[in-house]
């Protein structure tokens, strides 16, 4: 059948390297986690200073990425994408001269400004070259690599870490030198193999491309019938705003667990930095099944907003019981349902948007639900830090945690009455 040739051609042609892509920014992103396994106690920061300087990333994120995002709608994805990959990586790399509170709240600022756009702008380059009834599917292929990202960085970061001392560098600077050499190396190869449209893939037969370019065509087509969006019209689209909402939640408990997983289960099992890499890679792996399995059945059934919300609700379930828990294997245990829960809402999630948006309107858009969801990464690290440095646990931290994943859930089934009755 020639949809599935299409699919399974341009899906082989880009995702494996937008998923390498998205592995190094997001390794990039979170690698502070297992660098403060020892970077804290080198620098003396406390979990004040560590969450904060986590989520200071999501500032920087926030301010830029809108502007960017609108550039890459503008010179396309292909050089757009390529800088912001050499840049963060370049960023990243230099992480390993943090000396004070000052430079790594800088550095990190600074890293969420050369990675913004990054996201949303692959979402958007992927409506260009996948219809809507396989978008959910694809999307949670692509972001399976941030769940990917901890299942490899995990033990990656624990060997590394284990450097320490050689060439006069402590285990922390080394993690993030290596871990952002290949940034570079990868944007470098996207500025050579990636094409900004279908036109363009000198890959694709004749017949490939005219059904290609047909369905996308018809697709476009039939959103300009329901109503055509301005880039100011979306602005003020309340669904644009209920959406930016619901993944604001979604991100707290995102960011919230990964910038604290290693040191939560560390404080659990006691275990040295190697085994701390190596167990923190099973909610990941949970994570990446949960989000491939649950894409695919929002794309047949064409549903996304139950799929959404039951998400949040068990990763919120998830969240709650480990706050609660002493066994060390049932922590574990409950880590790995909240990431499952986490992971799985954001295929169909990202499959909203796409499916009423389009053109400046959709990019800009998705900047603005991806930046504003992202300041979930900057509260999410933030309150732990400061809720661990207050009552010297991590129960109440994640019980905060759990609380924004449920009134995300509830938010989504409100989202969805508000859609049925605002179908335009």
């Amino acid at each position: 059948m020639l949809k599935q040739k299409v699919f399974k051609k341009v899906a082989w042609r880009l995702i494996p390297l937008l998923f390498a892509l998205y592995i190094t920014a997001y390794l990039d992103r979170i690698n502070v986690g297992f660098a403060a396994l020892q970077m804290n106690q080198d620098l003396g920061f406390n979990s004040t200073i560590y969450g904060m300087g986590s989520g200071v990333f999501f500032l920087g994120y926030f301010l830029f990425e809108i502007p960017s995002n609108l550039i890459l709608e503008r010179i396309g994805a292909r050089i757009w994408i390529s800088r912001i990959v050499i840049t963060f990586g370049l960023i990243a790399i230099a992480m390993m001269f943090v000396t004070t509170p000052f430079s790594f709240y800088l550095l990190r600022f600074c890293l969420g400004i050369a990675e913004a756009g990054f996201f949303p702008g692959v979402i958007l380059y992927l409506t260009y070259w996948f219809p809507a009834i396989d978008r959910a599917k694809t999307v949670a292929l692509f972001m399976t690599s941030t769940a990917i990202a901890g299942v490899l960085g995990g033990p990656i970061s624990g060997l590394v870490l284990s450097l320490d001392g050689q060439l006069g560098l402590a285990g922390w600077q080394w993690l993030f030198l290596l871990e952002g050499l290949p940034a570079v190396g990868l944007g470098i190869v996207a500025l050579k193999y990636l094409c900004d449209r279908p036109e363009q893939a000198e890959w694709l037969e004749p017949e490939e491309l005219l059904w290609l370019q047909e369905k996308l065509r018809q697709e476009q087509a039939q959103k300009t019938r329901q109503k055509s969006y301005t880039l100011l019209q979306a602005f003020r689209n309340p669904k644009v705003w209920l959406l930016s909402l619901i993944y604001f939640t979604l991100v707290i408990g995102i960011y919230g667990i990964t910038f604290w997983l290693p040191q939560i289960i560390k404080g659990f099992s006691g275990l040295g930095d190697l085994g701390v890499g190596l167990l923190s890679s099973i909610p990941y792996l949970a994570g990446a099944i949960a989000m491939i399995l649950v894409g695919q059945h929002s794309d047949r059934t064409r549903e996304r907003y139950a799929h959404v919300a039951l998400a949040a609700l068990v990763g919120g379930l998830g969240l709650l019981l480990t706050a609660y828990v002493q066994d060390s294997i049932v922590a574990l245990g409950t880590l790995s349902l909240a990431a499952m829960g986490i992971w799985a809402a954001l295929g169909p999630f990202w499959a909203l948007p796409t499916a009423f948006l389009s053109g400046t309107a959709a990019a800009g858009s998705y900047a603005l639900i991806n930046s504003i969801g992202n300041l979930g990464g900057f509260v999410g690290p933030f309150l732990v830090g400061t809720l661990k440095d207050r009552t010297h646990s991590f129960s109440s931290g994640l019980l905060v945690l759990a609380g924004a994943l449920l009134a995300g859930g509830l938010l989504t089934l409100v989202s969805k009455v508000y859609d049925r009755n605002n179908p335009g």
